[in-house]
């Protein structure tokens, strides 16, 4: 049976499943689909919000939302930025803020692992949580921005990429910093 405790799950799988369908409106490579993409893209960033919300609220944490969300918000990411960086929306100079981002996520979720069997947890800062604000929303710029035929759109969504990855070399000093006790 369905169940409030059962919401945050269903939310993080949700995102999973639609990584796909907004991988293949970017592929179509026309200006409908990647509004499409973006709905679902945007979709799937709210569920990473709600699912982490709900959780605290209610307190209904598992174990299961635990391991499965980091990596749902990673494998979110890191496939908008390749699919981007494939398409030629995220190209140039552009291509390595992107690098940043993805090294990142690789390296946390090595770090994650590494701590799985520890009876420490990996501390986030708030920071950090703004980091994957700037990060989503310029994503979300770089989705749409054929779509305009003003470069503006692609500015923001190349600058809020840039200021994210600064934002992520910042954190992750700050994370491997507060987090060096544990090795």
């Amino acid at each position: 049976m369905f169940s409030l405790k059962n919401i945050p799950n269903f939310l993080t799988i949700l995102r999973i499943v639609l990584i796909p369908s907004i991988v293949l409106c970017i592929e179509i490579d026309n200006q409908q689909y990647y509004w499409i993409a973006l709905f679902l893209y945007v979709t799937a960033c709210f569920s990473d919000f709600f699912d982490g919300y709900l959780a605290r609220k209610f307190d209904i944490e598992s174990n299961f939302g635990r391991f499965l969300d980091p990596i749902a918000d990673k494998i979110l990411v890191v496939s908008i930025l390749i699919i981007l960086i494939a398409n030629h929306l995220i190209v140039g100079v552009f291509v390595y803020p992107a690098l940043v981002i993805i090294l990142r996520e690789i390296i946390v979720s090595g770090l994650r692992d590494f701590f799985l069997h520890s009876t420490k947890t990996l501390l986030v800062t708030n920071l950090a949580k703004w980091k994957t604000l700037f990060q989503m929303s310029s994503l979300g710029f770089l989705l749409v921005q054929k779509n305009f035929e003003t470069k503006l759109i692609l500015y923001l969504g190349n600058l809020g990429l840039t200021f994210a990855s600064a934002i992520t070399i910042y954190t992750g000093y700050i994370y491997f910093k507060k987090n060096l006790k544990l090795f």
